[in-house]
């Protein structure tokens, strides 16, 4: 049964893990969904009349637009956007260069900025904006050695979306950020091989779907850590 109301969702970095889960949890509740990576073939293969995909590359100018004329043709205005897309690269600090702090920037802060500002003008006073960030971009918590640009730029969109949820708290929408613990994902076992994470991508997806339907009611502005680790 599609739920009453049902929403027009975009989400980032829908190919693989929490993204790709994202999808199919929303797709298979009934609402629209626009699912948005570089590689659309995994989302294609999911078969749901409601799940529209295109190749999308957050660090391509041009492809924005695919984003805006698919709105103004489909869904005409948007619900729900998930910042989900993101880069990990685990590396030394001395051995990292301004071409990978570029590429993990590109990607994590500049394309988040980007998407949100194209879709803002089609969302609605009650509209929600989540980013996803990480732990490692909470100041005080533990951080962890190769992850400086991963981690420094998960802060910046904490901070970015402090900004954008006092720019537009008259109006609306809501932007909230949840820095995610360790997730059992593709993303961490290239990096970080030999970790077992104690929470699936399944599982996390859930919570922010939840999140993203029902969050922006008692948050506007706020960071939540949803990490059931210690640090």
């Amino acid at each position: 049964m599609p739920p009453k109301h049902s929403k027009n969702i975009i989400i980032t970095g829908t190919s693989r893990g929490i993204g790709f889960e994202l999808v199919h949890l929303f797709a298979s509740q009934g609402h629209n969904v626009l699912a948005l990576s570089r590689n659309a073939q995994p989302v294609n293969n999911l078969h749901f009349d409601n799940i529209s995909s295109f190749a999308f590359d957050l660090c391509e100018e041009d492809d924005y637009k695919k984003v805006t004329q698919f709105i103004d043709n489909e869904f005409k205005h948007v619900d729900i956007l998930i910042n989900n897309a993101g880069m990990l690269i685990n590396k030394p600090f001395s051995e990292t260069t301004f071409k990978d702090f570029t590429k993990v920037y590109e990607t994590n802060v500049f394309g988040v900025s980007e998407l949100t500002r194209i879709v803002l003008p089609y969302m609605k006073s009650n509209g929600h904006v989540v980013t996803i960030s990480s732990m490692g971009g909470i100041q005080g918590s533990m951080k962890f050695p190769g992850l400086a640009a991963y981690s420094s730029s998960k802060g910046a969109v904490i901070t970015l979306t402090e900004l954008l949820a006092e720019e537009y708290k008259a109006t609306g929408p809501q932007f909230n950020v949840l820095a995610l613990g360790a997730v059992q994902t593709e993303m961490l076992k290239e990096a970080f091989p030999e970790y077992q994470a104690p929470t699936t991508a399944k599982a996390m997806a859930a919570y922010i779907q939840d999140f993203a339907l029902n969050g922006n009611t008692y948050y506007n502005g706020k960071v939540l850590q949803v990490s059931n680790s210690t640090p």
